[in-house]
C-alpha cells in the first residue's frame, strides 16, 4: 500500500510479548509489512522468528502453552548464572530455528542486547539467530548471560526497551513502535496469584508434599511462585520492580527518539509471567494494531 521504509521497533515485557504477534498479523493483513525490524527481549524472538518464516510456528506453540508446560520448561538450576539454566528454551529455539543466520535474512534485523561489562546498548545484526534472541532475553538473574566473542550480554530491555533508534538506524522512514511496559501497572495476578507452578510449586494447588521440598528446585519454585500469606512473594516483586524500571525507562527513551506511531495494548492486567495467556495477548495486539492503522495510513501518505 505505501512505498515508504516501514520499520517495527517490538518492545520487551516477558509474556505480555506475545501481543507482538497480533501487531504483525494486522500490519501485515493491512498492507504495512515492515522493512525493518528490531527488537528487545522477547521482541527479538517474536521478530526473528517472522523474519525466519517461522511466525505460523511460533504463534501454534504459544497459543498451545498452559501452566504445566509452561513448569515443563523452566529447567532450575542455581549453578548456571540465573534461576533458570535456560537449556528447554534453547533447544526449543533451536528446533525451530537453529541455522538461521541474522545476515541471511531477507530484511534488515537488529535484536537488542546490554554489554554486560560496560553497559552499553548493542545491537546484534550477524551471526546465528538463536543465539542474538538468547541474548536479548536474558534478564539478569532468572536467565544466564550469553557469551558472544568472549564479551557477556543480557536483556536488551535493561538499556533499550522499545529500540526505535535501532529501526531507524537501519533506514526506516515510518517507524512503528510496540511499547508493553507504559502502562506502569502491575497485573493483580502479580501481586501474590500463584504463578505458572501453582501453590504448591508443582502446577498444583494444596499444600507441598515433603517430597516437594526435600528437592532444590521444589524449594526455589515455591520461593519464587508460591502464593505468600500476605503481600507480594518473591517472583511479584521481581516483577514488579522490574515493570516499573522499565516503565520509566520506555518513557525516557521515547521521548528522546519517539516513534512515528506508537501501538500500545493494553495489558495492565496480565501478569508479565502467564504466559500461557497467548490467545489473549495475540487478540489484544491485533486489537491495538487496529486502532492504530488510520494513524499509520496518514503518516504513509504524508511521507510516501
Amino acid at each position: 500500500m505505501t512505498s515508504v521504509s516501514i520499520g517495527l521497533a517490538l518492545g520487551g515485557g516477558v509474556a505480555r510479548g506475545w501481543c507482538h504477534i497480533g501487531v504483525l498479523r494486522t500490519l501485515i493483513q493491512a498492507g504495512y509489512e515492515p522493512d525493518v525490524v528490531a527488537g528487545t527481549s522477547i521482541g527479538a524472538v517474536v521478530g526473528g522468528f517472522y523474519l525466519a518464516g517461522r511466525l505460523d510456528q511460533l504463534e501454534a506453540w504459544a497459543r498451545a502453552l498452559d501452566r504445566r508446560k509452561v513448569r515443563s520448561l523452566m529447567d532450575i538450576s542455581l549453578r548456571s548464572g540465573g534461576l533458570i539454566a535456560g537449556q528447554k528454551l534453547k533447544d526449543l529455539l533451536e528446533e525451530n530455528a537453529g541455522g538461521v543466520l541474522i545476515e541471511h535474512l531477507n530484511r534488515n534485523f537488529a535484536a537488542v542486547t546490554t554489554e554486560l561489562k560496560t553497559g552499553h546498548e548493542i545491537w546484534l545484526r550477524d551471526g546465528r539467530l538463536t543465539r542474538a534472541m538468547r541474548a536479548s532475553y536474558a534478564l539478569p538473574g532468572v536467565f544466564p548471560a550469553v557469551n558472544i566473542d568472549g564479551r557477556w550480554y543480557v536483556d536488551g530491555a535493561l538499556t533499550n526497551p522499545v529500540p526505535t533508534a535501532a529501526a531507524r538506524a537501519m533506514g526506516a522512514r515510518l517507524v512503528i513502535g510496540v511499547g508493553l511496559h507504559v502502562d506502569g501497572q502491575l497485573a493483580d495476578d502479580d501481586m501474590g496469584e500463584p504463578g505458572p507452578f501453582g501453590e504448591n510449586g508443582n502446577g498444583e494447588t494444596g499444600a507441598a508434599t515433603w517430597g516437594d521440598w526435600i528437592r532444590p528446585e521444589k524449594i526455589v519454585s515455591r520461593l519464587v511462585f508460591g502464593k505468600p500469606r500476605e503481600g507480594p512473594g518473591l517472583a511479584a516483586t521481581m516483577t514488579g520492580a522490574l515493570n516499573i524500571i522499565l516503565d520509566r525507562l520506555t518513557r525516557v527513551r521515547l521521548a528522546g527518539n519517539p516513534a512515528d506511531a506508537m501501538i500500545e495494548p493494553d495489558v495492565s492486567h496480565i501478569g508479565l509471567l502467564e504466559f500461557d495467556r497467548a490467545d489473549e495477548l495475540i487478540a489484544l495486539g491485533a486489537q491495538a494494531a487496529e486502532k492504530a492503522l488510520p494513524l499509520i495510513e496518514r503518516l504513509a501518505n504524508t511521507l510516501d
